[in-house]
């Protein structure tokens, strides 16, 4: 019954939010509204972005976009656990904080305000100490410790004789920090220190001061400035509040709510559809968070089926981009010659030859691997290799010895003194590996116009023109 109550309240929700939401365009016989149209053209047409659509213009990319949805949800990507799992998450992202109110928060922050008074206030409520401290290693020896206790002494007494606790902070304390200060500290409540100084200066009352305390830090002379009990709540409920959100125990307090709800339906609706039923409700009411989940949803769906169609695809069909290469050549060309090829450095000058002779006549792709099992196998390095397509000023060695630029300076490379290069000058892209980040790029947006066209012929699609003449109108 509560269940479909829930739904009933919906469903007047959505009718009513309707009626000052036309659809704009139908793709696939699945209704586009006004509201979503105008959340994605906004978004992506905002200040700061370059290049800016029209409405018009932006009709055919939405339409596009929406087709590639619909691509996806036919390839049932919408119905895979880890698609389920992400959009769960993200969409919970956005539903759990409507589980908590300010009331819950502010209860919790008090209840944390009432542990934290009793534990404080039983234990002797909250101190101001200054002191000075004769910093002592744990490792110093004897000796050492004897000057430390010493000079620990001898300030003591001089404070028991008349001289000023803070002019003699200010000279001799190895605490730098407190020392600035006269020696005074900030307050500080039980289990904030170490344990020796913490027993000391608790034992004092306000205005005594102790003969000098040794703790793992050194020898502590403390006086007490001032002590009271635990501060007002108002005066650190700001605080507990970040605590409380830095923390994570809003996540909990929200868990907690949850678990409660799905308690009291004697366990007749779960977590996930608590979740999703209250995701429904909110979107329902606000039009905003509703094409922000859906946005999420379809990205991930759009990721998807854009991966297997282009992206992936197209940078792993070696075939289709020798092909594509080869029918477009006339259209990669460089600037200037590159070599394509290595620079090398050896110890040995019988490698310089024995390189070349283990990668002549393998495809340009596999001299790593040859190098690096021929030369580097094991734990001994007999050779440093810098492989590549370069230009002038990509390296000294190249521009030296191909390029032929007189004025370099190579920088020798230690224990490797012989320098050597090998490989050949192009004046143009040989092959499409010889500019595969050029080719692929392209090769992708071919496959993306192909797909595109395609999917328009597959599915519907319509566009309400008076609707689109009324977006950031109405």
């Amino acid at each position: 019954m509560r269940i479909k109550t829930i739904l009933a309240m919906l469903a007047i929700g959505t009718l009513a939010f309707a009626q000052n939401d036309p659809t704009i365009m139908t793709i696939n016989g699945v209704p586009v509204s006004r509201s979503e149209f105008e959340y994605s053209y906004n978004k992506n047409n905002s200040e700061g972005v370059i290049d800016k659509k029209t409405v018009d213009e932006y009709v055919d990319l939405f339409i596009n976009y929406k087709l590639k949805v619909a691509a996806a949800i036919d390839a049932k990507l919408d119905t895979m656990t880890s698609f389920k799992k992400e959009f769960a998450q993200y969409r919970d992202q956005q539903v759990r904080p409507s589980f908590i109110t300010d009331t819950d928060v502010e209860k919790e922050a008090k209840n944390i305000y009432d542990q934290t008074q009793h534990y404080v206030d039983s234990l002797g409520g909250l101190i101001n100490p200054s002191h000075i401290l004769v910093k002592v290693s744990q490792k110093a020896s004897e000796e050492e410790q004897r000057v430390a206790r010493e000079k620990a002494d001898s300030i003591y007494n001089a404070i028991v004789g008349g001289a000023d606790f803070g002019e003699l902070a200010r000279k001799c304390s190895d605490d730098k920090g407190s020392a600035v200060n006269g020696g005074e500290l900030s307050w500080i409540q039980p289990g904030q220190t170490v344990q020796e100084f913490e027993k000391a200066a608790y034992a004092l009352n306000k205005g005594e001061m102790s003969r000098p305390v040794l703790s793992p830090f050194g020898y502590h002379i403390i006086k007490m400035n001032d002590r009271k009990m635990f501060v007002p709540y108002d005066t650190v409920k700001a605080d507990i509040i970040t605590f409380i959100d830095r923390r994570g125990i809003r996540e909990r307090i929200i868990d907690q709510k949850i678990d409660e709800i799905v308690a009291a339906s004697n366990n007749t609706v779960t977590k996930e559809q608590l979740l999703e039923q209250k995701a429904e409700e909110l979107s329902a009411n606000d039009s905003d968070l509703a094409n922000l989940i859906r946005e999420y949803h379809d990205g991930l769906l759009l990721y998807e089926i854009s991966n297997r169609e282009v992206w992936d695809k197209g940078a792993k069909d070696e075939a289709g981009l020798a092909n594509f290469f080869k029918k477009n050549k006339k259209k990669y060309t460089w600037d200037s010659p590159r070599f394509k090829g290595i620079a090398y450095h050896v110890k040995d000058q019988a490698d310089v030859k024995a390189v070349k002779n283990s990668v002549k006549g393998l495809s340009f792709d596999k001299w790593a691997e040859k190098l690096r099992t021929t030369f580097n196998g094991d734990s001994v390095i007999r050779i440093r290799v810098e492989k590549g397509i370069f230009k002038v000023g990509d390296n000294k060695l190249v521009d030296r010895e191909v390029f032929k630029k007189k004025d370099v300076e190579v920088t020798p490379t230690k224990d490797y003194p012989i320098d050597a290069v090998y490989g050949k000058v192009l004046k143009a892209p040989k092959e499409y590996s010889d500019v595969r980040g050029q080719v692929t790029a392209d090769y992708q947006d071919k496959l993306e116009k192909e797909w595109v066209e395609q999917l328009r012929k597959r599915y519907t699609f319509t566009v309400n023109k008076d609707v689109l003449a009324t977006v950031n109108k109405h």
